[in-house]
């Protein structure tokens, strides 16, 4: 399980020309499956996304969460974070979860993040083509994978 995680001032992503989720302050979070993917790389990355201080405190230091601060999370399926660009110049992403095994676990991950953060999580629309704007924050980006913590 892959995150690419943005401190965003504000983000949206639109599917089909319509909006799917919108935030103000908070996180962008592209999320990647693989097929090796397993309930405790959910666990894992639900409370690392929540609890992740990227955010300045008075003092301008990284020191707080987008749980402390009262941000939001919206959340962006993106099965393009599994390319494998080793051979030759067109991506391959055989190592990416097949959509039956992708949605359940998106799904899943969607209602842990919003346990922990203790409010919704806005989305994007698992498996269509959606245009993403965000006015990043810093800017601030982080990427995380399970299979590699740290």
């Amino acid at each position: 399980m892959r995150l690419v995680i943005q401190r965003v001032a504000k983000a949206e992503v639109v599917a089909n020309g319509v909006s799917t989720g919108s935030i103000g302050k908070g996180l962008l979070v592209l999320v990647g499956f693989e097929t090796a993917d397993q309930d405790e790389d959910l666990s894992w990355m639900a409370t690392k996304l929540v609890q992740m201080r990227i955010f300045s405190d008075e003092a301008g230091l990284m020191n707080l969460s987008v749980q402390d601060i009262g941000g939001d999370i919206l959340l962006v399926s993106q099965f393009t974070l599994h390319a494998s660009t080793k051979k030759g110049n067109r991506p391959s992403f055989i190592a990416a979860a097949r959509p039956e095994q992708a949605i359940p676990l998106y799904d899943s991950f969607i209602k842990r993040v919003e346990l922990l953060l203790g409010k919704r999580v806005q989305t994007g629309k698992f498996g269509a083509d959606m245009q993403v704007s965000l006015q990043n924050d810093g800017p601030v980006t982080i990427f995380i994978d399970s299979k590699n913590k740290q």
